[in-house]
């Protein structure tokens, strides 16, 4: 199976997107669309903040997960949760893109970054029936993979009937402070995920008829490659990414693999014409 380029954003993902038969899958770089002060937009950005914070040896100072690992076991999994909570203490505001998302009616929204800024738009557009569902840490959680919660931040046991699942996978600030972050959280979750265990039974059944649009998400790590290829397996198709960079040789062998379209546009560009395409009732 191998990837296609195309440098037009296709009427399939516009009609796709609004039909709800493809469903939006969010990294940290969507953040930025945001006007303003944002939160962390990348794993070498959030690794800096969390490194002025706490002293971390030089050679895994920028890499998030290492010094992730490092604070958890010098100083405590409070004092790296405490951490995080302060990188994403500030909410960006949400983009005109991030409200559009929060109306559309797919099923399934994979976010894989700890930002609110979906959570809010939710919020502003004023989208009610929907249920969260977060990756939870090993360390903090043993035998439990994922929690879920309602569109007030309430636990939530079972999310299933809920018209549209908001799934991240790694965590985030809202409303309750889980993080996957450090090699052992990763760890704990990559020994499982390949007999999908830490992936809810809920996005399992939801993706079978799906495709799936990547924005704001690049695949030059190991970690976003591994839980999108999970994610998406026994997804319906067709899927496509949004990456107006030349891959890398590991992220065109990643498209290859999974047979992603890549939409060679700036992000921004994409976003306008989508905003600008038939609205959507919420």
């Amino acid at each position: 199976m191998s990837h296609s380029t195309v440098t037009e954003l296709p009427d399939a993902v516009v009609a796709g997107l609004t039909a709800g038969t493809l469903a939006p899958y969010l990294g940290p770089g969507l953040l930025s669309l945001c006007e303003g002060v944002v939160p962390p937009a990348d794993a070498l950005a959030l690794a800096g903040v969390l490194t002025t914070k706490v002293s971390v040896p030089g050679k895994i100072r920028n890499r998030l997960t290492a010094a992730a690992q490092f604070i958890e076991n010098f100083k405590h999994r409070k004092s790296l949760v405490k951490a995080m909570d302060e990188a994403f203490a500030l909410s960006a505001e949400p983009s005109p893109l991030h409200r559009w998302l929060a109306t559309l009616p797919s099923p399934l929204v994979v976010d894989c970054w700890y930002d609110d800024t979906l959570r809010l738009a939710l919020a502003q557009v004023g989208r009610t029936g929907w249920t969260e569902v977060q990756g939870l840490s090993q360390s903090e959680h043993f035998g439990t993979w994922t929690g879920g919660y309602d569109a007030s931040g309430t636990p939530s046991p079972d999310p299933v009937e809920a018209p549209l699942l908001y799934y991240k996978p790694w965590g985030g600030r809202a409303p309750a402070s889980n993080y996957l972050v450090s090699d052992s959280d990763f760890v704990e979750v990559l020994t499982e995920i390949d007999i999908q265990t830490p992936i809810p039974a809920q996005v399992q059944q939801r993706r079978a008829t799906l495709g799936f649009v990547f924005l704001g998400c690049r695949f030059n790590d190991q970690l976003p490659r591994a839980f999108a290829r999970q994610i998406l397996k026994r997804s319906g198709g067709p899927h496509y990414a949004v990456m107006a960079d030349e891959p890398t040789r590991m992220e065109a062998r990643f498209l290859d693999e999974l047979g992603i379209t890549r939409i060679a546009l700036p992000l921004a560009e994409v976003a306008a014409k989508l905003v600008a395409a038939q609205p959507v009732a919420a």
